[in-house]
């Protein structure tokens, strides 16, 4: 979606001058990806507007194909408002019902190539947008079980954009418990499972057949917990890596996520995907805007190194 910045402080409604940038948390974890170096592709539908060639621009310039980025006619790109807080935590307003990724349709997505992909990424988001956006979703998690395509599921909670806090909640678990891996932060795994302990909020999901929960605890740092297919248990827990400065929050968890993701596709263990992500987040917040701060794979060395931290 298209991303206006607000220049100076103040409420969103006072702000005079904005500048133009791009986000999205799916569209962030495919930049983060595509920034280690993974061969990445974005499904979406963009408008026949400027913010449409705005994104389809980056994408590319960002190396990440963009054959599956449909163009609407009729509907427009979503965007939002994003405010500027000495606290790195800004007032944000969204205006993303009714877009054009809202309306993306089974007959696009028929034309995506499931073959030699590994891991398909989700974000919630989609799904509250429409109910074209929620059967979306579940068709793509048809396709790439049919494929035995590794799934992962940020579940993204967005309140203002679902009919009622019960239909998010209903949903996006019917979400979750159809894909491999789980990533909410400590606040959606409350509000999705209504347990306050994290290893309760990954035993909500594994007793459904998820393979694996992982949680962002924010300043807590993050936590782990996977079955394997003999029913062995894996745990681990890492603490939060601080960033040097904080700039901007906005735009941290979908780093988590994108260095989580690459740590899984290169084969990292737990603990290392947990070191990575933490230490993706903590880069993403000491820039402005959600996605420009995301580093590369020799950044996150040069910042784990700086912590007395040796990456493998």
């Amino acid at each position: 979606m298209g991303l206006f910045i607000a220049q100076e402080a103040g409420a969103l409604e006072d702000v005079k001058h904005y500048s133009s940038r791009i986000a999205g948390a799916d569209l962030n974890v495919a930049i983060g990806a595509a920034r280690f170096g993974h061969k990445t592709a974005f499904i979406s539908q963009i408008g026949a507007d400027t913010f449409g060639k705005q994104i389809k621009r980056r994408l590319e310039a960002e190396q990440i194909a963009t054959k599956y980025l449909a163009v609407s006619p009729k509907w427009k790109t979503g965007f939002m408002l994003k405010g500027l807080a000495a606290n790195g935590r800004p007032a944000t307003d969204y205006y993303r019902k009714g877009s054009a990724a809202a309306h993306i349709s089974l007959e696009e997505l028929a034309k995506i190539d499931f073959n030699g992909i590994k891991i398909l990424h989700l974000g919630g988001i989609l799904a509250g947008l429409s109910e074209e956006g929620y059967q979306a979703t579940l068709y793509l998690i048809k396709r790439a079980r049919e494929h035995q395509i590794q799934i992962t599921f940020d579940p993204n909670l967005r309140p203002t954009i679902w009919d009622s806090e019960e239909l998010m909640i209903e949903r996006t678990n019917e979400i979750a418990q159809l894909c491999d891996v789980v990533m909410p932060n400590i606040k959606e795994g409350k509000i999705l499972t209504g347990e306050t302990d994290v290893t309760a909020m990954a035993d909500y999901y594994l007793k459904k057949n998820v393979k694996q929960v992982i949680i962002n605890m924010v300043e807590n740092g993050s936590y782990s917990k996977r079955v394997d297919d003999q029913q062995r248990i894996y745990e681990e827990r890492m603490p939060e890596l601080k960033p040097d400065q904080i700039v901007d929050r906005v735009g941290a968890g979908d780093g988590f996520v994108a260095g989580v993701v690459s740590g899984k596709l290169e084969g990292l263990n737990d603990l290392d995907c947990l070191r990575r992500g933490s230490a993706v987040g903590a880069i993403q917040m000491e820039n402005l805007g959600d996605n420009e701060g995301l580093p590369t794979k020799a950044q996150v060395t040069h910042f784990l190194s700086s912590k007395g931290i040796i990456e493998p």
